[in-house]
């Protein structure tokens, strides 16, 4: 009976998260195809098809280590209830809502991370948090903008000596096909990594409530289920971000976003094997001020890449603020 009265409030629960995937993709569409917009390659009608393409079919190259460490890693399984999801995934929400509609390219993850952070705490104080999946995904903040930052600064070092000898014409011609398998292998680290973070949501409100048994894992219909949320989202673009992270950051050219792409694509590649939950945001802004910063310092608009960096650091706290005030708030009328 308790299960029966329990199922319409789950299925509610898992709307909602599914909406969280959907703004995700909404809200991260511009990291998968700011470059090849920004280059002219594709225009942003079909760029965004082409990236929500790659960003369903992610789950078929990559295991579900980043949907663990969201669903065991940030906060004891043990403590998790349907007002706690729901209050992590309110938390989330309006972040990402509110940053859309500034254009502030913030990081949908990390929003993630901070209202289930916000929501434990609210529910049983510091005895809630997972300090080591906690550690390591903060760590994640810093260091995934630099490794793609390096990564990008190396590639475009490479390239450039690698096509010295060859008429711009050439170079731009070339890296106008080559950004296709860029973009591409972007977008599949963007949906790799993003969409197993509302996965790993959803089967832990499962698992807490006794639908997944003894042991913690990820049903096959919740892997399609956020694949194909995610990809909607993109396919309902970002418009807003796109802007600023294709042109107000730096300008680009062909050979450039293919560098900044395969950096970020790397490193995604990399922390989804690890089961990190990185920032997709960052990671392709650390890849397009690499890219910038190898022709000269002055290209990049510092200033903007430091209002972005604020809005990182920010992020996390004011997601988990949001999240425990709608947990204290659900408590009071529930």
């Amino acid at each position: 009976m308790e299960t029966a009265l329990a199922l319409p409030l789950l299925v509610g629960l898992i709307v909602v998260g599914l909406i969280f995937d959907f703004l995700n993709g909404l809200h991260d569409a511009a990291n998968s195809i700011a470059t090849i917009v920004s280059t002219r390659v594709l225009r942003p009608q079909y760029a965004v098809f082409w990236a929500a393409f790659f960003n369903f079919i992610a789950f078929l190259f990559f295991g579900l280590h980043v949907a663990e460490t969201l669903g065991t890693g940030i906060i004891d399984p043990g403590i998790v209830t349907p007002a706690v999801i729901f209050a992590a995934l309110m938390g989330a929400i309006v972040w990402n809502v509110l940053t859309w509609l500034l254009g502030i390219p913030s990081s949908s993850s990390h929003a993630l991370v901070g209202g289930l952070v916000g929501a434990g705490l609210a529910k049983t104080g510091g005895s809630a948090i997972v300090f080591s999946g906690l550690a390591k995904t903060v760590a994640a903040i810093f260091l995934s903008p630099a490794i793609g930052f390096f990564l990008a600064l190396v590639l475009i070092l490479a390239v450039s000596w690698i096509f010295v000898r060859q008429t711009p014409f050439a170079v731009d011609r070339t890296f106008r096909v080559l950004q296709f398998v860029s973009a591409s292998l972007y977008s599949l680290g963007h949906g790799g990594n993003d969409a197993q973070k509302t996965m790993g949501i959803i089967a832990v409100l499962l698992f807490s409530q006794g639908y997944l048994g003894s042991s913690f894992y990820v049903p096959f219909w919740v892997v399609l289920s956020c694949q194909a949320a995610m990809a909607l989202g993109t396919l309902a673009g970002g418009w807003r971000i796109v802007h600023t992270m294709g042109s107000k950051i730096t300008r680009l050219n062909p050979m450039q976003g293919f560098c900044a792409e395969t950096g970020g694509a790397l490193t995604l590649f990399g922390a989804t094997w690890l089961g990190i939950p990185v920032s997709t945001t960052h990671t392709i802004t650390g890849a397009i001020v690499g890219v910038g910063a190898a022709r000269r310092v002055s290209a990049v608009r510092w200033g903007l890449a430091s209002n972005i960096v604020v809005a990182w650091v920010v992020t996390l706290p004011a997601a988990a603020i949001i999240s425990a005030l709608v947990y204290v708030l659900a408590s009071l009328f529930g």
